[in-house]
């Protein structure tokens, strides 16, 4: 594993460091909006106190802190894989450039000793998986990786009713920042309640050392709603939402590929609207991210 030396040194003396994923900037945005947006979520994290470290991986090595131009070519470069848990043996054996998952993204802070990893939704239990049973691999490294997780809730496009009980059945606590609902992603409202609301990062990192202390092995998700300024219309979002599905299931879309293809086609289906939605939530999360993990080192 290759650490940048700026996040190795603050990992060695306590200092606050805040993981990042790459799916995002290879299969979650276009060019060149992405890099834009990577950008801009590291140095949100920079002005909260805290160090950011993009995770990829290059030429089959895993890399903990990007530097500006590797993300650079992470945002521009065609083909790069999306690495899951299982992907991650080949991709080192075959020393394949590939963007980190959630789940991905999790092992690999581990890893290195990240505490606290931002990203814009997690996986979750896709809509008919009773059928299907297509269920993200994020919700099973939740439930066995010791890593913070804070996000805007699941990806609106999931069943999230569902995604709450298998977060349950593998043990993991979701708490709401400053909310008793589940955040929907593009919006702040899903009608469902979550397991416990917490109202400042002092509360999130004493509730994270408690679980670490007693070794209640698995990840702790807190859900950060989107801002009401940024969120968007349930209505416009859910419309755009199921159109996208429907075209998603007439194409016979399936697997890894259906979130990217079903982020992109809600992003032309809202005339770019989700877009920047989807880039106003991330920089939410980076702040708060920054913030739990300065309260998580002074507790240390």
């Amino acid at each position: 594993m290759k650490i940048n030396p700026i996040v190795l040194e603050a990992l060695k003396n306590n200092k606050p460091v805040v993981a990042l994923e790459t799916t995002i900037i290879s299969h979650g945005m276009p060019y060149p909006q992405n890099v834009e947006t990577a950008l801009r979520v590291e140095q949100m994290i920079r002005d909260h106190g805290a160090i950011p470290a993009t995770i990829g991986i290059i030429n089959g090595e895993p890399v903990v802190g990007m530097t500006p131009e590797e993300i650079e070519l992470f945002g521009k470069t065609k083909g790069i894989l999306k690495a899951s848990r299982r992907d991650l043996p080949v991709i080192y054996a075959k020393k394949l450039w590939a963007a980190t998952t959630v789940s991905s993204s999790m092992i690999l802070a581990a890893q290195a000793g990240i505490e606290v990893f931002v990203t814009g939704g997690i996986g979750g239990v896709h809509r008919g998986a009773q059928e299907s049973m297509d269920i993200s691999a994020d919700l099973q490294e939740l439930g066995k990786t010791n890593v913070t997780v804070v996000c805007a809730g699941a990806k609106a496009i999931l069943d999230l009713p569902l995604t709450l009980e298998y977060l349950e059945t593998m043990g993991v606590p979701v708490l709401g920042y400053q909310t008793k609902e589940l955040p929907a992603f593009y919006t702040a409202h899903s009608g469902l309640e979550v397991d416990y609301s917490i109202e400042n990062p002092e509360e999130a990192a004493k509730i994270i050392a408690e679980k670490r202390k007693n070794n209640l092995i698995g990840g702790i998700l807190i859900t950060n709603p989107i801002p009401e300024k940024y969120a968007m219309n349930n209505e416009v979002i859910n419309d755009a939402i199921n159109k996208a599905i429907v075209m998603a299931e007439e194409q016979g879309i399936r697997g890894k590929a259906i979130t990217p293809f079903l982020l992109k086609t809600i992003v032309e289906l809202t005339g770019g609207d989700s877009l920047e939605s989807n880039i106003q939530l991330i920089l939410n999360n980076a702040a708060v991210g920054a913030e739990i993990s300065k309260e998580v080192c002074k507790l240390k």
